[in-house]
């Protein structure tokens, strides 16, 4: 089932920032560094969104800015890693857990922003997690690693970038947001992970031989 996603546009972000990437690689900058430096920056800023933010949310203005950098960053080591021949084991593992912590560091605050809370975000950080998951698992089955939509990566900083920005500016969010949040997003995360599957056992079963004889 197809299903639109922000991350279709990544080819188009991709060739934006070729030019930077290659700038990096000459000066001696690796695939696996930029992800680390992602995921450092994400764990101190979520870490100081939560201690601070139930009391300065206008702190939640970051959340947009540096969503849109990691992005920038996540693109930047994937070609590192392509393109200039930085492939490693090591860095299937980082790219992978990378993104689950990030995650989870930059959603948690949000447990401070009216009308949402533990259950609703603790929720979509499961699913969230669930979803990279069946993504990640294509490769042990002989599939391609799987991005289908809706809510993925790509999406869900969109989402959150958002709120950071209304929750910064407003200091809270409408009531009915609780109810996007806390049912519409689930939704829309299960309906990905089944996609993920699906997907990935679709592309093995294309492989298989044709038992058929004529």
């Amino acid at each position: 089932m197809a299903m639109i996603s922000i991350y279709h546009l990544k080819p188009a972000f991709q060739r934006l920032l070729r030019p930077l990437a290659r700038t990096l690689a000459h000066g001696g900058a690796t695939a696996n560094a930029v992800t680390l430096f992602a995921m450092l920056v994400s764990l101190l800023l979520g870490g100081c969104l939560y201690v601070m933010g139930a009391e300065r949310r206008w702190l939640f203005l970051l959340v947009p800015a540096w969503m849109f950098l990691r992005m920038a960053l996540n693109a930047i080591d994937g070609m590192l890693a392509r393109e200039f021949g930085q492939k490693t084991p090591l860095g299937a593992y980082l790219n992978e857990l990378s993104d689950v912590v990030s995650d989870a560091a930059l959603y948690l605050p949000f447990v401070w922003v009216p009308p949402l809370g533990w259950p609703v975000i603790g929720g979509i950080v499961v699913l969230s997690t669930i979803s990279e998951m069946a993504g990640a698992l294509g490769p042990m089955i002989g599939a391609p690693r799987q991005y289908d939509g809706p809510m993925g990566k790509s999406d869900r900083a969109f989402l959150f970038g958002a709120l950071g920005l209304w929750a910064g500016l407003a200091q809270s969010l409408p009531h009915w947001m609780s109810w996007v949040m806390g049912v519409a997003v689930p939704l829309c995360l299960a309906l990905n992970i089944i996609n993920r599957i699906r997907s990935g056992l679709a592309a093995i079963s294309k492989d298989e031989p044709n038992d058929t004889h004529c």
